[in-house]
């Protein structure tokens, strides 16, 4: 009887296995919807559509962009959680993933998503920003922007795209690390910011290295410091904020998540089709465009990254404290 028992429970075992494999290699069968929390021109958006077409182009499936702007990503992140867990709806998610359940924690808000409940796939771009100031400011270096801001604190102003957004975040970590205080002006996005640079209704300016060169090539900024971690192949000649005796660091990211409970192998071919995806020549040249870079990390590495991001970036939230 027991090796009746024996024989059966092998037979099951082979036939979920093959099942297992066979639904495997049958991912993508159908279009994938690729959900971006952000509306279209952003940078999230602008990453996402070579990625899918890349990813739909050695799929051979279609990979759709579905943009779900609104609380700072978090209408995105909760309709992605709600979406059936069988690998044809994926997430797209910025830095704002692991920072909005934090600043709801701060605001003693009820959380909008279940952050804990994705499978996270791979990270696929960083962003590291820029601190850009106008050609004719006095500021030559990071240093001399920090002499002045210790000698007339809250002063100097800068521009982001809001509260706790991936600028304000940077900029606050360097004012904390240098001991200065900078005065927040918030904008609705990146580019209003920018433009109030430009304009002189703010002094300095965090900004995403694409946004910002442009305007150093015509001659109208100047830029300081990168918050990267070494010299960026875009910006060999600005010198990051670590060279300069800052310990700051910080960039922008775009990481594929799943939903949580989609199945392991399933995971696993999503997996192994955006690791070719992210090698695509198509992909890399988009990515570099956009002043980003293309770095692939998955697996336990991914995991642990991405705990350290939370910690990091919770950290830096808490410092800055509740802003009604």
């Amino acid at each position: 009887m027991n090796r009746v028992r024996k024989l059966m429970l092998a037979l099951l075992l082979g036939l979920l296995c093959a099942y297992s494999i066979a639904r495997a290699q049958g991912w993508p069968s159908r279009p994938v919807t690729l959900i971006v929390p952000s509306a279209p021109g952003g940078l999230a958006d602008a990453t996402a559509r070579p990625f899918a077409l890349a990813m739909g182009k050695l799929g051979g499936q279609n990979l759709i962009v579905d943009n779900k702007p609104g609380a700072g990503g978090a209408v995105g992140y909760a309709y992605t959680s709600r979406q059936r867990p069988d690998g044809y709806s994926l997430l797209w998610a910025l830095n704002s993933f692991v920072t909005i359940p934090e600043v709801e924690r701060i605001s003693d808000r009820a959380a909008s998503f279940p952050s804990s409940q994705f499978s996270p796939i791979a990270l696929l771009v960083t962003d590291a920003p820029v601190l850009a100031v106008r050609a004719e400011s006095p500021w030559k270096s990071v240093a001399e922007l920090v002499a002045d801001a210790k000698a007339r604190p809250k002063a100097i102003s800068y521009g982001t795209a809001g509260v706790y957004s991936a600028l304000h975040l940077p900029m606050e970590m360097f004012a904390q690390s240098a001991g200065v205080s900078f005065l927040h002006v918030p904008y609705q996005g990146a580019g209003p910011a920018l433009t109030a640079l430009l304009a002189g209704q703010i002094d300095v300016g965090p900004q995403a290295a694409g946004l910002a060169l442009p305007q150093v090539r015509a001659g109208k900024l100047r830029l300081l410091g990168s918050w990267s971690a070494a010299r960026s192949a875009l910006t060999p000649e600005v010198p990051t904020f670590r060279e300069q005796g800052f310990d700051v660091e910080y960039a922008g990211w775009l990481v594929l998540f799943a939903p949580g409970g989609t199945p392991a192998d399933v995971v696993g071919a999503v997996r192994a089709l955006a690791t070719k995806a992210s090698e695509d020549p198509g992909f890399v040249e988009s990515i570099t465009k956009v002043g980003s870079q293309v770095q692939y990390m998955d697996g336990a590495a991914l995991q642990s990254w991405l705990e350290d991001q939370a910690r990091r970036l919770g950290d830096a939230i808490r410092r800055i404290g509740k802003v009604d």
